[in-house]
């Protein structure tokens, strides 16, 4: 990000509440992320449990446009406020968990966890246009997803050490302290929401009908369509990518399982590099292209895996990360600015589980695929794809959503907009 546009973003009050309120959420959060499966391996012994830690957190993805509908009917910043309070109040039950007997507890909070993630998310998507306003929109949703990059890098080794030395109540009450603060953060953001409203459905009246309203909007825009097609894609591959890593560290490079640890580091500063970046660049060209070029360089680190050389990998892993999170980016600001506030979190919920259910397949798929096919044969036919992708999107981007002056000025589809 260039130093104007981060200094636009700080200098906005609720922009820079927002950040600050990602950034503290986002430390406990990753802390307890990583330390819920430890926790589970530690008291059961028990692998499979503690892989199933991670879909617990995930499965409430798939409900993600019924959260959205709620997310759409109800205030927004009073509803990431009350979502912040029900986590910094629940995590503490945690306290109780002190045997294998009672290990159930963690999966009901990480249960209760991600369906509170997922509609924390519909809903600051859909305030984030009113709150920051749409010529922000590029700068700050690069700039938080460096700030949870950030996090990405600190928080693990922090929760780590907190498990290690108190266990995993300690990194539960982390978590519940940061949600807490989060909590009074969201509380002073100063916005005027459009209350919620009945919008009128094209196709049907019912309730299913306005379940789906999200998912309409997205197909029917054509660069919407695009852009949440190839993020899926891209995080399809991403997923294939993290199941063999593994392989890469031992098979290609000849390391310990715990070189992984380098690479995802590596590959997390990549990605803090492109939040700063992303503004900028969304201002000077339409949301495919950006997505496209994210996409190749995603693409070619995946190919460069395959080589057998350390400083080779490094690399990769700072194209790759550098480039995934470009179509992710690209998908959210677009959502953002295209799709009416009636529906905005309908749409980003839908969009988010059209982009991030791919990837969740794709590990279970990758892990079966590297038993039989070698890591360095199927990396390229994974960079093949990639760039597959990002031709399709290149040879769309006339169609692209606007960018630009239009969007350095707002103009465009305000957030209060009526469509028919």
């Amino acid at each position: 990000m260039s130093g104007g546009g981060m200094k636009r973003v700080l200098r906005d009050r609720n922009a820079g509440l927002y950040l600050s309120g990602v950034v503290v959420s986002g430390f406990g959060t990753t802390s307890m992320w990583l330390v819920a499966g430890v926790w589970v391996k530690s008291l059961t012994g028990s692998d499979g449990l503690a892989a199933l830690t991670v879909f617990a957190l995930w499965a409430p993805v798939l409900a993600g446009p019924a959260l959205g509908a709620v997310a759409d009917r109800l205030p927004r910043r009073p509803l990431l406020v009350v979502l912040c309070l029900v986590m910094a109040a629940l995590l503490p039950v945690l306290l109780l968990l002190d045997s294998a007997e009672r290990v159930w507890l963690l999966f009901v909070v990480l249960l209760v966890y991600g369906v509170c993630g997922a509609l924390h998310d519909a809903a600051q998507a859909a305030l984030v246009p009113q709150a920051v306003g749409h010529r922000l929109l590029g700068d700050f949703n690069g700039l938080r997803l460096t700030a949870n990059e950030g996090m990405k890098l600190l928080a693990p080794l922090v929760g780590a050490a907190l498990f290690a030395r108190s266990g995993g109540a300690s990194v539960a009450l982390l978590d519940a302290a940061t949600f807490a603060l989060a909590a009074g953060i969201f509380a002073m953001l100063r916005v005027r929401e459009d209350p919620p409203e009945r919008e009128r459905i094209r196709d049907g009246t019912g309730g299913f009908a306005r379940l789906l309203e999200g998912g309409r909007r997205l197909w029917a825009s054509p660069a919407l369509r695009a852009l949440v097609s190839a993020g899926a894609a891209v995080m399809f591959l991403a997923g294939l990518n993290g199941a063999v890593i593994y392989a890469v560290a031992d098979g290609v490079l000849g390391h310990a399982p715990t070189y992984v640890g380098v690479l995802y580091a590596v590959q997390g500063a990549g990605s803090v590099l492109t939040g700063l970046a992303a503004g900028p660049l969304l201002r000077r060209m339409p949301e495919r292209a950006f997505a496209a070029a994210g996409t190749a360089l995603f693409a070619l680190g995946l190919a460069g895996r395959a080589l057998p050389y350390d400083a080779v990998a490094l690399v990769c892993s700072a194209v790759i990360g550098a480039g995934l999170p470009c179509v992710l980016i690209a998908a959210l600001t677009a959502v953002q600015r295209e799709v009416p506030n009636a529906v905005l979190g309908r749409a980003a919920a839908t969009a988010n589980t059209l982009i991030f259910v791919p990837n969740a397949l794709a590990l279970a798929l990758g892990a079966a695929l590297v038993a039989f096919v070698d890591v360095r044969v199927l990396l390229p036919v994974l960079a093949v794809a990639g760039l597959a992708v990002a031709l399709r999107l290149v040879a769309g981007t006339g169609t692209g959503v606007r960018t630009g002056a239009a969007a350095r000025s707002g103009a465009g589809a305000p957030a209060g907009r009526r469509w028919p």
